[in-house]
Formats: C-alpha cells, structure tokens, sequence
C-alpha cells in the first residue's frame, strides 16, 4: 500500500463530510453570527445604524416584552406540569396488566403529535368558538355559562393550553412509556408480593427509575413552552390585549411585521439566555437532588 493510497483513506472521510458542514455553516452558524450582529445595529432609511446595546436596553424598557415574557412564564408553569404529570399517568395506565387493545391506545393517543400545527389550530379554533363552539355547547347543555375563549384574558390563555396539552400529551406519553417499560419486571413483581398498591409502586417504583426521562420530558416540553408561536398566532393573535402573545410572537412581530431587523435578533438572543439559565438550573436541581 504506498502513501497515496493511505492519504486517500484519511481523507475520504472529511471529503464525505464536507457537504454537511457546508449546509450547517450557511443555514446555521452563518445565521446565528449574523443574527447576533445585527442586534447592535438598527434599520434606518434603509441602511443600518450602528446603536450598541440600545436595542438590549430598549427591550429591558419595553412593557410589551414584560407581557409576552409574564405569558410564557404562565404558560411554562400551568401547562408543562399538567402535561407531564397527565402523560406519566396515562403511561402507567396503559402499561397496566388488564388493559386491552394497547397497540390502538397507544396510536391514538400518540396521533395527535403528529398532525399539522396550522389544522390542529384551526380545529381548536372552532371548537372553542365562543357562539357555536362544541365546548360551549357541552358546557351550556350541563347548565352552564358560554365562555367567550377567545375575547377575555385568561380563557384564551386556557384556550391554548388546552390545546397545546392535547397535542404533545401523546408524545411525551411515549416517551415516558419506554422509560417504564425498561423498569425490570421482578422489581415490579417484588412491589406487588410486597403488597405496594397503584400509588405505592407509581411513587416509590415508577417515579424513581424513570426520573432521568421525566427530566428529559420537561426540559424538552420547557425548551418548547419558552418558543411557543403557533397556537397563539393562530387561535388568537396574540390578544385580547397583547393576553396571549409568546415570546416567540413578540420576536416574529417586531422581525416580520415591524420590519425591526436589529430588535428582533435582540429578542431573539434574550430568549436563548432564558432558555439556557432555566436548564442550567433545571440540571443543577437534578444533579443535587442525586447527590
């Protein structure tokens, strides 16, 4: 085997991966620096101004970035938990030894995650519609009062956790499902000799050996709260009074539609920050609680 020979097997690899490194570059470094740039400058007339950290301190002042962040805290709080706790339930349930017809629970439980955002939207969209809506309907018919979801503050913000839990309940079920199901069978079966009832075995068994994918359920779910833009795009446009609109929509807004080229990346890199300092924290509360 002579030199030429042995370059050309050391190098093939790097030849193959080029490509790649090329598209990851010019579809994500590039954009990331580029971003990151821009937020020190600002468009006028046509032409960017150079502004340092006025954008970043512009934001710090801006009472609609205070709501957008409130309502996203909101969402982050009320629903991941909910979530969580709903598909580690229905998870333990289906895994029960008399359930049935597991295969077609776990499909159609798991469907959701897969439909289209924009159709699922505009399905909850008429569901929730506050004159000929079927949930008011069912909520009249038990003798109840019609909610306007989409005109009052917290209804529409109960609106899309409600729908947002509907369609990433199932894949977190799934998740979670595979987590239980690589628990060994004889620590179970010891649980039920023991006599450990449901509760017992769900939380001194279950929740225990399947902690590390219930983390990763809930940093995943969190990273995804923090970027929520399509259900509130969708189901109520941000209102009533800016009541519903994200982070992810303020940064979509002030880019897109105000034509704001500098605050937009601005917004853009606090989120990350955001997103960052909670899984930091999140790992660090882990890590402790381990120790």
């Amino acid at each position: 085997m002579n030199k030429r020979t042995i370059v050309t097997r050391k190098s093939a690899p790097y030849f193959f991966i080029t490509p790649v490194c090329v598209v990851f570059a010019v579809f994500m470094v590039y954009p990331i620096l580029r971003s990151l740039y821009l937020s020190f400058f600002e468009l006028v007339s046509g032409s960017y101004e150079f502004v340092g950290f006025q954008n970043y301190i512009k934001l710090f002042r801006d009472e609609v970035f205070y709501k957008s962040l409130f309502n996203t805290v909101i969402f982050l709080v009320v629903q991941v938990p909910i979530m969580i706790g709903g598909a580690l339930l229905l998870a333990v349930a289906i895994e029960q030894k008399f359930i049935r017809g597991r295969s077609f629970f776990r499909t159609t439980i798991f469907l959701p995650s897969v439909t289209a955002l924009v159709a699922y939207a505009l399905v909850f969209k008429v569901l929730l519609n506050s004159d000929h809506g079927l949930i008011n309907y069912v909520i009249e018919l038990f003798g109840g009062e019609a909610v306007d979801w989409f005109y009052k503050e917290w209804p529409a913000r109960f609106a899309i956790i409600i729908s947002i839990t509907w369609r990433w309940l199932g894949y977190n079920m799934i998740i979670l499902l595979a987590g239980i199901q690589a628990i060994p069978s004889d620590v179970l079966e010891a649980a039920d000799i023991d006599g450990a009832t449901f509760w017992n075995k769900l939380c001194h068994v279950i929740i225990p050996m399947v902690k590390p994918v219930i983390i990763f359920c809930t940093i995943t779910s969190t990273i995804g709260t923090l970027q929520l833009f399509d259900e509130p795009y969708i189901l109520t446009e941000g209102g009533p009074v800016n009541a519903t609109i994200t982070l992810g929509m303020y940064l979509y807004n002030n880019g897109f539609r105000y034509l704001k080229f500098g605050y937009a990346p601005a917004i853009g890199y606090v989120m990350t920050v955001i997103i960052a300092l909670l899984s930091i924290v999140q790992f660090k509360l882990t890590k402790e609680e381990d120790a």
